[in-house]
């Protein structure tokens, strides 16, 4: 039976804040799927800082932009030649992405560029489906390329950031132009709904992410004489809420409570909340750890009691499922797709955005009592088991790809 064959396009990979993209491929690719990947910008790491995966990975990979002025060139005029008829579809497609806003009229140029040689790379191996993980720009880029080549489009759809800005996302046209998009949870698909007519309503699929619990397997319990760690690990962005945490921590160090706050991660807030520490005379207790790869990351979890998570923008956290997997307590907040993953009081504590003195409230409640922290962390394993295993949710991804693509994914082949 021929493999279904086709092309991942991601905005940057390998990267640390994506390491599931690169699980996923991995997963597929040794179920059988031939996948070859495409990224637009070269990884966030330099080589000697990636994983042994991750050095592999970029090996493979095409590097868009890597192409150089030249490259691009040779692309552009070589398809121009070939196919006169696409290239312009294509370029006037990108040019009224842009509208009258003459920076983004220019950047539909670029996209259009990036398109042209993804859709040649593409040609070249024969691969007649392109499948994007988040609606922006790498899926513009893919969008376009469907105008130029005889080539199809799927999106994995994660938000929120798409749901608040969907005109700025042109998710309606995202949504048309799509074959199918897959939902990271049924709150993804719902915001998918609202904002598409009933007609594309069947192009939704629920396809969850996950982890591989012998990955992160549960870790040995940290000892309770030492200062009783919160870890939370994303990037350091306003849509996290790291503020409330050290707010929340704040509280905690107030009443006496031993208490260490590890953020792991880096971003845009980082000097503000640093500022933030160092004004509050938190600075023994909040550590900054900066990004780190996936080698190392385990290690940190496996120092937490409890991870904390203030967030007030998510689609459904990897990271929860990480954490949930090592059997680490987990307090974070209700909103859009959390409570599919974590129920609370069942597989973690939920509380309200914003709200300080709750989740003050919630990680003194697990310092406190250590049975039910026990608990919560192991049915968190327990959840994630079955709900958010990595290799059956990519199995039912496969499933979504070949029921979708059927025999046409492998023709070129």
């Amino acid at each position: 039976m021929t493999p279904v064959r086709l092309a991942y396009l991601v905005s940057q990979y390998p990267a640390v804040s994506h390491t599931f993209v690169l699980r996923e491929v991995r997963t597929l690719r040794e179920a059988g799927f031939d996948i070859q990947v495409a990224s637009i910008n070269a990884p966030d790491r330099p080589e000697k800082c990636l994983t042994a995966e991750e050095q592999e990975e970029s090996a493979s990979t095409l590097y868009v932009k890597q192409s150089g002025p030249l490259g691009a060139l040779v692309g552009l005029v070589m398809s121009l030649l070939q196919n006169p008829i696409g290239w312009f579809r294509g370029l006037g497609y990108a040019v009224r992405l842009g509208g009258s806003d003459f920076k983004k009229a220019l950047y539909g140029l670029f996209y259009f560029t990036e398109a042209v040689l993804i859709g040649r790379w593409m040609q070249s191996r024969g691969l007649s489906h392109l499948h994007v993980h988040f609606a922006t720009p790498a899926s513009t880029v893919g969008l376009i390329a469907t105008r130029i080549f005889p080539i199809t489009i799927s999106i994995t759809v994660h938000g929120p950031d798409e749901f608040y800005d969907a005109p700025g996302y042109r998710l309606a046209e995202k949504i048309a132009g799509s074959a199918f998009l897959c939902c990271i949870g049924t709150y993804a698909r719902s915001q998918l709904m609202k904002l598409s007519p009933y007609v594309e309503w069947p192009k939704f699929e629920v396809s969850p992410l996950g982890v591989d619990p012998s990955a992160f397997s549960p870790r040995p319990t940290p000892n309770a004489d030492d200062a009783f760690e919160v870890i939370c690990v994303g990037r350091l962005v306003p849509a996290k809420g790291q503020h409330i945490l050290i707010s929340a921590v704040a509280k905690l160090v107030q009443e006496g409570r031993p208490v260490r706050l590890r953020l792991v991660g880096d971003g845009p807030d980082r000097a503000s909340l640093e500022a933030d520490v160092k004004s509050r005379g938190l600075s023994e207790n909040v550590l900054f750890e900066g990004a780190v790869n996936q080698d190392r990351i385990r290690e940190l979890y496996a120092q937490a009691h409890v991870f904390a998570l203030a967030s007030f923008a998510e689609g459904i956290p990897v990271v929860l499922m990480e954490a949930m997997a090592m059997e680490i307590p987990c307090v974070t907040t209700c909103i859009t797709g959390i409570p599919e993953l974590i129920r609370n009081e069942v597989d973690g504590l939920l509380v309200s955005p914003s709200d300080e003195q709750a989740l003050a409230d919630a990680l003194a409640r697990l310092m406190d009592e250590p049975e039910l922290a026990q608990r919560l962390g192991r049915d968190g394993r327990v959840r994630v088991e079955e709900k958010y295993d990595l290799q059956r949710n990519t199995m039912h991804l496969g499933e979504i790809f070949s029921r979708r693509l059927g025999t046409f994914a492998g023709e070129g082949a």
